[in-house]
């Protein structure tokens, strides 16, 4: 029972370090990339659909990102979608394509950046933490149902172990994109 908890707790951390990745991903960084589109939703026909399945989405040069909609005549909505989203840019649609010019970070949007990349990575430990709490208080249930005291402390040991080791994840991948987001 306990190697269950062990396995299930490292596969929540692992999970919760996929999403904190996926999270500073969507940061700009100067650079054009198609992830900074990711989060964006089209009403597309009445629902809401991401606009990486009604449109091809590409970055021809560092600079720029190219929208091109499947079907054309969804091209006023898909701009609109991009205004309204907190992302800074500012689409231009030339009536067959959407092109989004992304420009260079100024010193203090820099800042504002890695601040945000801060938060993510703190939000990402939190849920490490968390995940370590619940799974110490299952193995404080197996204590009481009768798990040895030399089990039960190696398991705490080995569930800090886990949590030192994707807190150390998160630490780079926090410093990663603060040095992507300066440079």
């Amino acid at each position: 029972m306990v190697d269950e908890i062990f396995e299930s707790t490292e596969l929540k951390m692992i999970k919760a370090i996929e999403y904190c990745s996926g999270e500073l991903s969507q940061i700009r960084t100067g650079r054009a990339s198609t992830n900074i589109l990711d989060n964006i939703k089209v009403d597309y026909y009445g629902s809401l659909s991401p606009l990486k399945n009604i449109a091809h989405v590409s970055t021809p040069d560092a600079q720029l990102i190219l929208v091109q909609p499947f079907d054309p005549s969804s091209l006023e909505i898909i701009e609109k979608a991009i205004t309204l989203s907190d992302t800074g840019l500012i689409p231009n649609n030339d009536g067959n394509v959407i092109r989004i010019n992304v420009p260079a970070l100024t010193e203090e949007r820099r800042k504002e950046l890695v601040k945000s990349a801060y938060k993510f990575g703190e939000d990402g430990k939190i849920s490490i933490r968390n995940i370590r709490r619940d799974a110490n208080d299952q193995l404080k249930k197996q204590k009481e149902s009768g798990l040895s005291e030399d089990n039960f402390k190696r398991a705490l040991d080995n569930t800090q172990e886990l949590t030192d080791k994707y807190i150390k994840k998160i630490d780079g991948l926090i410093s990663a994109k603060e040095v992507d987001i300066l440079n």
